[in-house]
């Protein structure tokens, strides 16, 4: 499978599940995810997933401090509604890193491990996202930005003509350079599009 190089250069994410432990799933809990590892759930790489991806990144390296964050005992709340915007996109990769969920996740052992209700959207916060620890109670806010990296001129005139079938061969060549391109230095910004509330 080919995909752009700067995917393996972004930092991965490493938290403990206890119900991988639990089950004998993983050795200690410990899992880690990787950009790539959303690129192929999400089927796309993109500023929205990539935000996603980094406002997880820096949440929850702020929410844990040193301490590893624990998989299913994470509390994320959007200001969205779920249909709006990309708010499901962004629900969808943060899921899949922290395992919560709204409604479809995981129902528990004995009443442990429970991954369901710990999504919430329509919330009244002032920012992209809220993580909350549900052990402490403590949260973060994380407000991201993508706009502060803006794609090429180029780029939105390739897509039109990509989408209106008149796009020659490089000219799709030139416009997927150019999206992952920009998705690159998104990453290679985080803390120019991210900031902590």
């Amino acid at each position: 499978m080919k995909y752009p190089e700067f995917f393996d250069k972004v930092q991965t994410i490493t938290l403990r599940d206890d119900l991988a432990d639990f089950l004998g799933s993983v050795e200690d809990g410990i899992v880690e995810f990787s950009y790539l590892d959303v690129v192929k759930s999400a089927g796309h790489s993109c500023p929205t997933v990539a935000g996603a991806y980094i406002m997880c990144l820096v949440g929850l390296k702020e929410l844990y401090k040193d301490e590893l964050p624990v998989r299913g005992e994470i509390l994320i709340e959007f200001a969205e509604d779920e249909n709006e915007g990309v708010a499901g996109v962004i629900a969808n990769v943060m899921s899949q890193i922290t395992g919560a969920t709204k409604t479809l996740g995981f129902k528990g052992i004995a009443g442990e491990y429970v991954r369901h209700s710990l999504v919430s959207f329509n919330a009244e916060i002032d920012s992209s996202v809220k993580f909350i620890r549900n052990d402490t109670m403590q949260s973060v806010e994380v407000v991201y930005n993508p706009g502060v990296v803006p794609p090429k001129p180029e780029q939105g005139e390739l897509m039109q003509k990509l989408l209106m079938n008149f796009a020659s061969e490089e000219e799709a060549k030139e416009f997927k350079k150019l999206w992952q391109g920009r998705v690159e230095a998104i990453f290679n910004n985080i803390d120019k599009v991210t900031s902590i509330k």
